[in-house]
């Protein structure tokens, strides 16, 4: 017995008009699927009770926006490193930030400033810890646990070449009765 021929069928040749059908076909169920979204996935179990969110964190006033009582001349204004923390203990960040102007030559002294800013307001600078007078250059500092500690290089007298301080200090300043005070932290040591 022979195998009897089979007829061509129709459909086995793509046409054109057949690929545009099956693209119109999976853009529509493409369409359809981004209409009917399923819930956003919750953490809480059906018929938990929901728990309000968390009130926002206020943000550090950003030194960008304040303007310090330098004058560079020339020169532009340098913020050499800036760190937060709540100071004051009212819940809202403070940034202490480190200044100076960017002398093309030298060592140019440093000014170390603490900003806060209230909701709603602009960013103002509120304290000076290190005055740029005092011809001293911050090496480091950190806000920690309510405390600014920092490394200050200083000279020794006006004969010590600008270039190279000679004296190096760990200070430490904190909020007490509506003012920072300065101390040494008890782990200080001077070279």
């Amino acid at each position: 017995m022979q195998p009897s021929a089979v007829p061509e069928l129709a459909h086995t040749h793509a046409r054109p008009i057949h690929w545009v059908a099956t693209a119109t076909a999976v853009a529509g169920v493409v369409a359809l699927s981004s209409v009917l979204q399923p819930d956003h996935a919750t953490a809480a179990a059906p018929g938990a009770p929901h728990t309000k969110n968390a009130p926002a964190q206020a943000l550090p006033p950003d030194p960008a926006d304040v303007e310090f009582p330098l004058d560079c001349g020339p020169v532009k204004l340098v913020v050499k490193k800036h760190a937060s923390g709540d100071l004051d203990g009212d819940g809202r960040p403070e940034t202490v930030a480190a200044v100076h102007c960017d002398a093309p030559m030298g060592t140019p002294p440093d000014g170390v400033y603490v900003l806060t800013q209230a909701a709603g307001a602009e960013p103002r600078m509120v304290a000076t810890l290190v005055d740029p007078k005092d011809s001293t250059n911050v090496e480091d500092f950190s806000v920690r646990g309510g405390d600014v500690v920092a490394t200050l290089l200083g000279y020794s007298s006006t004969d010590v070449p600008r270039c190279c301080p000679d004296v190096r200090e760990t200070v430490k300043w904190r909020w007490e009765n509506g003012a920072f005070v300065r101390s040494a932290p008890s782990d200080a040591r001077s070279v």
